[in-house]
């Protein structure tokens, strides 16, 4: 991935569980700004989400990496996610020089959903994905900073344009494919994805990610994160899973010197 040989955009995703970190992620977005790469960011905040969920008295819970979401967890997330956290990204690029702007995936029905299941309670399954208002920010200069709440389709149903929580990782994906991205970045707090035995695996084919998954060896957060992979690859080349508490990890990714994981469309 050195050089810019694809004038296609990037989809970066930043897990929450590095948001807060003195890493250089942010530092390196604006450079690669500056040199003139088109980047879409989806971040995540799960770590803030779950700290004001204890404040009310609430447990979060999770069922094969992704959150349970009751209506009060709901208006807990839509809140620090669209709000504290984007807000907050936003005017920290704003404030080294980039050119960036928030963006939900409400914000013409970017993202649309249906329920995923009732066990997750209020969790979008994307059906659909309106990349407009990325595409349009970015051709004006700016790198949009996306965060995952979506809305149900206006369907008829009893949740028709109600405000879904959607898995960051699983927005990540399915944007980058629907924009067609060259490359999906996952900053995350973890070397890589790890063997059976705890080892970092450099290199997975999409039948290796999905027998990782198959296997029960990815656990936790590291299923969104393949299964987006999966997800995006069939437009996409590659995908990389990296450690975001790493400084110049994102920059890295663009050079010869790459550390994590790196999945490819192609065997």
């Amino acid at each position: 991935m050195e050089g810019r040989s694809d004038s296609r955009p990037i989809v970066v995703k930043i897990g929450g569980s590095t948001l807060g970190n003195h890493d250089t992620t942010l530092e390196d977005l604006v450079a690669l700004q500056k040199q003139g790469y088109k980047i879409a960011v989806v971040h995540g905040g799960g770590s803030v989400v779950s700290d004001w969920m204890k404040r009310q008295g609430a447990v979060p819970r999770f069922v094969r990496g992704l959150r349970v979401t009751d209506a009060m967890s709901l208006e807990i997330a839509t809140a620090v996610l669209t709000g504290l956290i984007n807000k907050q990204m936003v005017a920290s690029l704003l404030s080294r020089g980039a050119k960036a702007m928030g963006l939900s995936g409400v914000d013409g029905a970017m993202l649309e959903c249906q329920i995923a299941n009732a066990e997750l309670g209020f969790v979008g399954e994307i059906t659909k994905v309106n990349p407009e208002h990325i595409q349009s920010a970015m051709k004006d200069g700016y790198m949009p900073i996306i965060s995952p709440i979506g809305i149900h389709s206006n369907d008829g149903s009893q949740h028709a344009s109600c405000l879904l929580n959607i898995n960051g990782d699983t927005a990540a994906g399915h944007l980058a494919r629907a924009i067609k991205a060259s490359h999906l970045i996952f900053l995350t707090d973890v070397p890589a994805v790890l063997d059976g035995a705890g080892r970092p695996v450099s290199r997975l084919s999409i039948r290796g990610a999905q027998m990782f998954l198959r296997s029960g060896i990815a656990r936790g957060g590291m299923i969104p994160k393949l299964e987006a992979c999966l997800e995006a690859l069939p437009t996409v080349p590659a995908a990389d899973i990296i450690d975001g508490r790493q400084q110049g990890a994102l920059k890295a990714s663009f050079q010869k010197d790459f550390t994590g994981t790196r999945i490819y469309a192609k065997d």
